[in-house]
């Protein structure tokens, strides 16, 4: 117990004990991943002709087309603020097709078009030059996607805890 305290303790401490210290943030390490992961992943998107955003969308509904909006954002972690215009430029593209539900009118379907399926198959190297470029084994990717998603779930169960 002791030992884990002191561990806890350390994460955010920088030299001189300082727990301000920027690079010793987990946050910021986070952070500053994901801006470079960004990067890395642009200009092989670019190709795709999708933004970041954009192609987890098409990840989501290559998994499970004509999810409605609301499902499509609970998956993404993206409020219907974010997601409706980028879906609203991914239909101007071809690329989807947003429709009313014949049992709920209320609810929007997404799903792929012709072109949006048809670009799944373009999107297959994706994956595979992201971990060429990081340079790191399978097992570590997987590993360390494995730990991300321990974070996260780990996070939201403690924000669900503490709106109780």
């Amino acid at each position: 117990m002791a030992a884990a305290a002191r561990e806890r303790s350390s994460v955010g401490t920088g030299a001189g004990n300082d727990n301000l210290d920027l690079e010793a943030q987990l946050c910021f390490a986070l952070y500053s991943a994901t801006l470079a992961l960004g990067k890395a992943y642009a200009p092989i998107l670019a190709e795709l002709r999708l933004t970041y955003p954009q192609y987890l969308v098409m990840l989501v509904l290559w998994q499970e087309d004509g999810l409605t909006v609301r499902a499509l954002g609970e998956r993404l972690h993206l409020n219907s603020g974010t997601l409706t215009p980028m879906l609203k430029r991914m239909e101007q593209a071809g690329l989807v097709r947003r429709t009313r539900d014949k049992q709920d009118e209320r609810l929007v379907r997404t799903e792929l078009t012709e072109a949006g399926r048809g670009l799944r198959a373009r999107a297959l190297h994706v994956p595979c030059k992201i971990a060429e470029i990081m340079g790191f084994s399978v097992d570590r990717l997987i590993k360390l996607k494995d730990e991300l998603q321990e974070i996260r779930q780990s996070l939201e169960a403690a924000g669900a805890a503490s709106s109780d």
